[in-house]
């Protein structure tokens, strides 16, 4: 698809008035938009101002309930998701919407198939996955099964059927949440090019130094409603979480590091509250995981870094007993663990906050207190029968807590922002009373205030003597909370650091294999 033109100081994309609901809930409210050709427009707020919502609804997977939309000055009618295909308008969205049986070239080329004597051109599709890997970088098998791939691997899957689609009006909804930081930064100077050849990019982003490397142009959402529009030049990452959240943010929230806690990196004694020895676990044929060992005591934050695919998913689902392990023990207090069930691991202390909140953190049909319930309901009742008012209380209780918006405890929970979809996750994990915890990227796509809140908890788990297995794409975030740091390559362990010896220039050349 060739970009198409629009005429000079008319917006390529123009909302006017844009309303969205979900039931009782005021997603989007009276909204203006407008971006421009040659730019990169970033959207922020906090979860749920809206910012997503009101990109699905340009991208054609949500009907607006009032306003209107121009594409390149021309009035809009009724806009689905073909119709926004055909106009050029391509979105990577937040949740991934891949076929995961099948594979990369597959999902690629997915509704616009390569013929050859009536078949699917399986050849033609491989080709197509190795040109666009090879024009933009994001390299990634063109014969993987979606559902053997890493997190990092299927966003970037999600990029590039975009990139096949030949949009020109490009949104993108927390394109980096799970890259690393050479990646990311590969990526924003893609959309700079983008930009440059005369696209529109529209990036939603929580992490604020990205919008100001990247954006010419900014517009700030919060509860639903445009609070301001401005120039990336000239503002600052704190006065944009200002306008986000009407508060001062920690450092840390905004993706600069912070000083180590004063007690960071201090020894332990005692046996392990989590051992994992020697294990091995296995990903389409491959070793995932091999041969890694680690010790978490209680009281203790041991941070995994690593490049996104080098084996920490496999590692924390082998932990957690979603995934099946090869050889090798995971040691609970004591308890050999491995082979024994979720819920065997969760009576043995285990929380889990997983990487990927869509696929295993929640269930979208449930409400948001039968969420808040999974895996804890013989405390409420159990097969006797469910005590719903203390469900409620539970439920309202927690979502005051963690700031769930909107905290309605019916409402069902595949209705929630993704940023807060992760409260709803992490307030049901840090509710109980674990022994050990398991983090996986537990900050990704939340905004400013709630990476500020979610670190708090962790701090004050560990405080608590919880030992927690920390794994984050986010060099920083790893930096600021926790007490060692794990880097793992290629599935083993490449080096531990005290987090007091453990700058970004020696973590970075350990992911990438450089480091003795």
């Amino acid at each position: 698809m060739t970009a198409l033109t629009t005429a000079p100081g008319i917006p390529t994309v123009e909302m006017r008035g844009v309303v969205r609901r979900f039931g009782p809930v005021l997603a989007v409210d009276r909204v203006d938009f407008r971006a421009h050709a040659g730019e990169v427009h970033a959207l922020v707020g906090e979860n749920g101002a809206g910012k997503s919502t009101l990109m699905r609804v340009l991208a054609g997977v949500l009907a607006p309930d009032a306003g209107s939309i121009r594409v390149r000055g021309d009035p809009v009618g009724r806009l689905d998701v073909p119709a926004a295909i055909r106009l050029g308008i391509g979105m990577v969205h937040q949740h991934f919407m891949l076929v995961e049986p099948l594979t990369v070239s597959d999902n690629l080329v997915l509704g616009r198939e390569p013929r050859r004597r009536g078949l699917l051109d399986r050849g033609a599709a491989r080709r197509a996955v190795e040109a666009l890997t090879a024009t933009y970088g994001l390299y990634v098998d063109p014969d993987a099964r979606v559902e053997d791939l890493s997190v990092g691997e299927r966003q970037r899957v999600e990029i590039l059927k975009v990139l096949h689609r030949g949009a020109d009006i490009l949104v993108l909804d927390e394109p980096t949440a799970v890259l690393t930081p050479g990646e990311s930064r590969a990526l924003l100077a893609l959309l700079r090019r983008f930009a440059e050849s005369g696209r529109t990019v529209v990036l939603i982003t929580h992490r604020l130094d990205e919008v100001l490397a990247v954006a010419d142009r900014i517009t700030v959402m919060r509860q639903g409603r445009v609070v301001g529009e401005m120039a990336a030049a000239g503002t600052s990452a704190r006065d944009l979480a200002h306008r986000m959240v009407g508060r001062e943010v920690a450092l840390a929230a905004l993706g600069m590091r912070e000083a180590p806690a004063p007690d960071a990196g201090r020894s332990f004694g005692g046996a392990p509250a989590l051992e994992v020895r020697d294990l091995v676990v296995n990903r389409g044929g491959t070793r995932a995981v091999d041969g890694v060992s680690l010790a978490v005591a209680a009281g203790e934050i041991l941070g995994v870094a690593g490049v996104m695919g080098n084996g920490q998913s496999e590692l924390l689902e082998a932990v957690a007993g979603l995934r099946r392990v090869a050889s090798g023990a995971v040691v609970l207090d004591g308890q050999d663990v491995t082979h024994r069930s979720v819920a065997a691991h969760t009576a043995a202390g285990l929380a889990h906050v997983p990487e990927d909140r869509g696929d295993r953190g929640i269930v979208g049909e449930l409400s948001l207190e039968e969420n808040l319930l999974l895996g804890r309901h013989r405390a409420f009742g159990g097969c006797l029968g469910l005590d719903r008012g203390r469900i409620r209380a539970h439920a309202q209780d927690l979502l005051g807590r963690y700031d769930v918006r909107p905290p309605e405890p019916g409402l069902a929970a595949r209705a929630l922002s993704g940023g807060n979809a992760q409260k709803l996750v992490v307030a049901r994990e840090f509710s109980g009373t674990p022994r050990v915890l398991l983090a996986g990227q537990p900050t990704r796509g939340v905004d400013v205030g709630a990476v500020e809140a979610i670190h708090a908890r962790l701090r004050e788990a560990r405080a608590g003597g919880v030992a927690v297995l920390l794994v984050s794409a986010d060099i920083a975030e790893i930096l600021a909370l926790a007490d060692r740091v794990l880097v793992m390559d290629r599935g083993r362990v490449a080096g531990t650091f005290p987090v007091a010896e453990a700058t970004p220039e020696r973590l970075g050349e350990c992911m990438a294999g450089v480091a003795p």
